[in-house]
């Protein structure tokens, strides 16, 4: 191909290699030619220290060209070009290329954990000339060209440099920079063109627009030092009570205006601290175009969604709540990702980022495409997104949704609708090592940050240690706990004593996994209705049972979590259009369930006993839990000093005096709650703030006390101290 006939074919967009013929070039008499592609240009100027040269046009598609010779060259000249979106400054194809070999190493082994730092827009100074590098990885692409606001979207304009080596493309753009609007315009090898935004772009346009927006340096000044110091990463013997969020519907203005993230850092952040919950969990925060998926369909896995705000505004949410000593947990989906065509789906032409075998690249039940975690490039994409958000954004905990969908090549499959594994085998071995891989990974750059599996089966060891052959976990959701409950509680009570395993059974393997137990937003959702509407009975017994609910749950061996409305009783399902009916509070029985909530979580993060030894037998031990007749439970919970915590709780409407009930120690115990108290709502039946132990053998124990059952409620006590 001659040099004119690859000149036509880079004007008509065609050309595969346009630093190979635009911008400067060394002829074989020693002058040099200077080639531009503007389409639509009126003229372009080349001014060098030795003065300003028109340039000719030799094509009608845009094509200019200066000649000079080798006395006349200044490689730092500039270019003036008049016509549609003008251009005044360097010529980016002036520039040697910037990614370095380090770097290009990393991305082709699959082991670059700052892919942010480095890949998409990355604002620039070189050599003095400020300007934002543009880089994508898309190996199978044959020509990759940014377009944005500063080109008119015209993908002949800026072709960009192929690396073989490592699938990469750049080009640096002096003049763009900080909020700029870009995006990728790729022709595959069919000759295929297709616009993408940016894998690793870090803000976007708001939806219904997915253009990327060039993002300059960090510069947000955290405050939050003391958070991060003491901070840790072994959260087992730690207190951890979640409150699960959706920030777009906990509140919003009068007008129905979402609140941004600097609002939400005035009005939820003193909302959770006031509540005692130790931590926030933000359902999905990355980028997503659906509303409607609360994040889980993420786009942008490097970018807080733009709806209520800029990511430094983000930063100020997660700071302000450090500040308030209160940690950060975010939901991170790896599990999958949308199928929009300007997304990742079929990203260069080929299945860049999924199998391309629908059987394992497609989810039949969620229409979403699968990760391919046997490809290095892939697992490095996803590492690196969890690590920007604990980098960037100082997020404390990472919980990974729909991690069963991953374990398992047949989910959501039937029949021959899978490929087994090379052992013929149903596990999905690929994403076991990926998992294992991500927290090796993170154990070693961000030890204090912890991980919660969404994890539904009974797949063994997902809160191992990888060394001991485990997935890594710190925690697992236990969903047949919440499941076994739940339906305990829609029972009328006359019915549940027939059904009293449905609240012992999860004893059995409750120390097999370190658990953390889940009253989550998809328990609200799908026609499930709330909390409240699943609880039996009339008005006054509904709150009744969520104080019960709440107090079995606190008492219970596991971390916490409970999503917002949860904590009031919000008698209407979720909706993730509307704000949360805070107006209830205008009712004492929701007021009541709100101050119950409150001081059970802070009584838990007071008490040891209730989380000292969540995991292990050692920190629990029933006084009864065969009392089906009378739905009677009670337990005893035990710090590592031997300090216990005496829970008892009675599931029925019928108050019960003189329940006697087996003591650990003798001495005076002290009633901390009563979820039955005047000040929740409840009947006010009570034991006076205290039972007196006797020497009188009881459940297997030397000391027992007779103990008022209030109806449909728990009680809390300690030992009191001695004087």
């Amino acid at each position: 191909m001659t040099v004119h006939d690859a000149l036509r074919r880079l004007s008509r967009g065609l050309e595969e290699d346009a630093f190979a013929h635009l911008g400067p070039h060394r002829l074989n008499d020693g002058s040099y030619a200077i080639r531009v592609l503007w389409p639509e240009a009126a003229s372009v100027t080349v001014k060098g220290q030795g003065g300003t040269l028109q340039a000719e046009r030799i094509d009608d598609e845009g094509l200019f060209e200066v000649r000079l010779g080798a006395d006349r060259f200044d490689p730092s000249y500039s270019l003036i070009i008049d016509g549609p979106c003008r251009w005044e400054g360097r010529d980016p194809y002036s520039f040697w290329p910037l990614l370095g070999a380090l770097d290009r190493h990393l991305v082709a082994e699959g082991r670059h954990y700052r892919l942010d730092e480095v890949l998409g827009a990355q604002v620039r100074d070189v050599d003095g000339v400020e300007g934002t590098l543009f880089s994508l990885w898309a190996p199978n692409a044959r020509r990759v060209s940014v377009v944005g606001d500063f080109n008119g979207w015209d993908r002949r304009r800026h072709p960009m440099r192929f690396h073989p080596g490592c699938g990469l493309w750049e080009i640096f753009l002096p003049a763009v920079g900080a909020g700029s609007l870009y995006k990728f315009s790729l022709t595959d090898g069919q000759g295929r063109t297709q616009v993408r935004t940016d894998p690793v772009g870090r803000y976007f346009e708001q939806p219904p627009g997915n253009a990327a927006i060039v993002v300059g340096p960090d510069r947000y000044n955290w405050g939050d030092e003391a958070w991060m110091n003491r901070r840790r990463k072994e959260m087992a013997d730690r207190p951890l009570s979640i409150y699960e969020v959706h920030l777009g519907s906990w509140k919003r203005h009068p007008d129905d205006r979402l609140y941004s993230y600097r609002d939400l850092a005035e009005t939820l952040v003193p909302y959770v601290l006031e509540m005692g919950f130790t931590h926030v969990e933000l359902l999905p925060p990355a980028e997503h175009p659906f509303y409607g998926s609360w994040g889980y369909l993420t786009t942008g896995y490097f970018a807080p969604t733009s709806r209520y705000g800029p990511p430094e505004d983000f930063q100020a949410l997660v700071d302000a709540f450090h500040r308030a000593d209160i940690g950060v947990i975010i939901d991170w989906v790896p599990a999958h990702f949308p199928k929009d065509d300007w997304g990742l789906a079929q990203f260069d032409g080929t299945s860049l980022y999924e199998h391309d075998d629908p059987r394992q690249g497609e989810h039949p039940h969620w229409g979403t495409k699968i990760f391919n975690y046997g490809r290095n490039e892939v697992r490095n994409f996803l590492i690196a997104s969890a690590l920007c958000w604990c980098r960037r954004y100082h997020v404390d905990g990472l919980r990974v949704d729909a991690v069963a969908s991953m374990l398992y090549l047949d989910y959501g499959r039937e029949g021959e609708g899978w490929i087994p594994n090379r052992y013929g085998g149903r596990e999905n071995l690929e994403a076991v090592d990926f998992l294992s891989h991500f927290h090796n990974v993170l154990a070693s750059e961000f030890p204090q940050v912890f991980t919660i599996a969404e994890e539904s089966t009974a797949w063994p060891g997902v809160t191992k240690p990888t060394p001991a052959g485990g997935l890594g976990f710190t925690f697992k959701w236990n969903m047949g706990w919440m499941h076994d409950v739940l339906a305990y509680f829609s029972l009328d009570p006359i019915y549940r004593s027939y059904h009293h395993e449905d609240l012992t059974f999860g004893l059995l393997y409750a120390f097999s996994e370190k658990f953390l137990l889940p009253l989550s937003h998809d328990e609200v959702v799908h026609l499930k209705g709330s909390l409240w509407e699943r609880m039996a009975g009339d008005r006054w017994r509904k709150a009744a049972q969520l104080r019960l609910l709440y107090a079995f749950m606190t008492a219970y061996p596991g971390k916490k979590l409970l999503f917002m409305g949860g904590e009031f009783g919000q008698e209407g399902e979720w909706d993730h259009d509307r704000e949360l009916s805070w107006q209830s509070l205008t009712d004492p029985l929701h007021e009541g369930i709100r101050l119950c909530s409150r001081d059970l979580m802070a009584l838990y993060r007071l008490e040891a006993p209730l989380w000292e030894q969540d995991d292990s037998w050692r920190g629990f031990s029933w006084i009864d839990c065969q009392d089906r007749f009378q739905s009677v439970l009670s337990w005893v919970r035990t710090d590592r000093s031997g300090r216990h915590l005496l829970f008892v709780a009675n599931f029925t409407p019928e108050p019960r005096r003189g329940y006697r009930l087996g003591l650990p120690q003798g001495g005076l115990w002290r009633e901390r709650l009563n979820t039955d108290a005047s000040l929740y709502g409840g009947s006010g039946i009570g034991n006076l703030g205290a039972i007196e132990a006797e020497p009188l053998p009881w459940h297997g124990r030397g000391w027992s006390a007779p103990v008022t059952l209030p109806p449909l409620s728990a009680l809390l006590f300690t030992p009191a101290d001695p004087e």
